[in-house]
């Protein structure tokens, strides 16, 4: 074990204007040193005063700061033993693996990121099965380039299956099979330009990945509150120059709440009534467990809302497969534009999903899964009913996150003591719309990433860092 502070060469580059700049800057280079290896686990510091000497500042200054950083875990206090950082569990590699180590510390050990199935449940003899007949009965056209709104075996089964568990009205002529919702958002976003839509409202908590992608449209955003009972579809009226919505009515995200009746059909009279468009997103709309099914919005008026669905969430998104309900007035456009793009799914990755749908493989493992997500969600809950028991959880009647309610103001701190303890979570400020204001302090955790084998570590590592 090193003793010496100088040995690490541990330069500290400090602003010299005001206690509290001094405080974070002297916190940020040494949170810099600890994680870069320059202070290695169990390295004695100076004392609050020999440092203070040596900077040039007050005592009270890195005293604040030392105690700060063993509050979060980078440093461990103890009278007679002085000030040290803390120990970890990785241990130092050889000099010849340094690459190789800078990326394993780069991967967290536990990963509670919203988003993502457990993908270790992919249904691979059934995916396999459903494959071997889909290839056995493909016919020949499915081989060359084909339809740009995708194969009609799957857009014909589709049909069938998303009226029957999502109470959509799905025409096979009506669907357009594509790689997911960011290819529908890009396909979507020069089509709206192109009829003359310059707004697109979205709701105040959202992905910014799709805000991005509209914006990169030449679209304007204007930002649709959020609470209890959904996006505040009221005030889209007031919201001039709007031709366009998008929401996750069956569950937002990352709130977790679904669209209230009186909103929903507050959005479709909006639609009805200025002749916009309503992007559905139907974001976890398979996986509920303490509520009735709530239907796609798209039934309720489908010549205004375009019904956009993935099997990200029920298989995997790695399949790249989603599918777009237009309604008539929309397919040639999206048509076009889709083949202009030259991106689609694989023919018979479609071929096979319709074959998986068809022989009851889809229904079997969305029931599975729902299932198992429910039970991640109870274990979720009754730890932090006795680990946490002032952290309320909200969002949780479906889907596969739920939302961590937090002390104003620890956010940020509770944030950064994940990361110390390798564990990979989000605070709800990372999906604020840029116009929402301040907001409350929580996290979004998504249960349904970690495999079987991970989730007590994640969930143990979770009660750790809860205020």
């Amino acid at each position: 074990m090193t003793d010496s502070w100088a040995t690490f060469g541990a330069d500290l580059h400090l602003e010299t204007t005001g206690a509290p700049r001094l405080r974070a800057g002297l916190m940020d280079a040494l949170r810099e040193a600890v994680r870069t290896g320059r202070l290695a686990p169990g390295t004695r510091l100076p004392s609050s005063r020999g440092l203070a000497a040596d900077l040039g500042i007050a005592r009270n200054t890195v005293a604040d700061a030392y105690a700060e950083l063993v509050a979060e875990g980078w440093l461990t206090a103890r009278q007679g033993s002085g000030t040290r950082v803390a120990q970890r569990a990785e241990p130092r590699p050889p000099a010849g693996r340094t690459v190789r180590a800078r990326a394993a510390r780069s991967r967290p050990a536990h990963n509670l990121l919203g988003g993502s199935p457990d993908l270790s449940t992919f249904p691979r003899a059934d995916w396999l099965k459903a494959s071997r007949r889909a290839l056995s009965a493909a016919p020949n056209d499915a081989f060359g380039y084909g339809d740009p709104r995708g194969r009609i075996e799957l857009r014909t089964v589709l049909a069938d299956y998303l009226a029957r568990a999502r109470g959509v009205y799905a025409d096979p002529e009506r669907i357009m099979i594509c790689a997911g919702f960011v290819h529908a958002l890009k396909l979507m976003g020069p089509v709206l330009r192109k009829r003359r839509v310059r707004e697109v409202a979205v709701e105040s908590y959202g992905l910014d990945i799709h805000r991005n992608l509209l914006a990169d449209a030449g679209l304007r955003l204007p930002c649709l509150p959020v609470d209890g009972l959904g996006a505040r579809t009221g005030e889209l009226a007031a919201l001039r120059g709007v031709g366009a919505v998008l929401m996750t009515p069956a569950h937002q995200f990352p709130t977790g709440v679904p669209l209230h009746p009186d909103r929903r059909a507050a959005a479709v009279d909006w639609a009805r009534g200025t002749g916009g468009l309503i992007l559905e997103d139907d974001y976890d709309g398979e996986f509920r467990y303490d509520r009735q099914p709530v239907g796609a919005l798209q039934g309720l008026d489908p010549e205004r809302v375009v019904h956009l669905g993935t099997t990200s969430k029920s298989l995997a998104p790695g399949l790249r497969l989603g599918w777009m309900v237009l309604p008539d007035s929309l397919v040639g456009e999206v048509t076009e534009a889709k083949g202009m793009s030259d991106w689609s799914s694989s023919a018979l990755d479609q071929l096979t999903l319709a074959e998986f749908i068809e022989s009851g493989a889809y229904d079997r493992h969305v029931r599975s899964m729902r299932l198992r997500y429910r039970h991640r969600r109870d274990q979720l809950v009754e730890a932090l009913a006795e680990r946490a028991p002032g952290v309320r959880v909200s969002g949780i009647a479906a889907g596969l996150h739920a939302v961590l309610e937090l002390p104003k103001g620890t956010e940020p701190s509770v944030l950064r003591a994940a990361a110390w303890q390798g564990l990979a979570l989000e605070g709800i400020s990372r999906f604020r719309h840029p116009d929402a204001g301040p907001g409350r302090d929580a996290l979004v955790i998504g249960y349904g990433t970690p495999t079987d084998s991970a989730w007590s570590g994640a969930l143990e590592a979770l009660c750790r860092v809860l205020p």
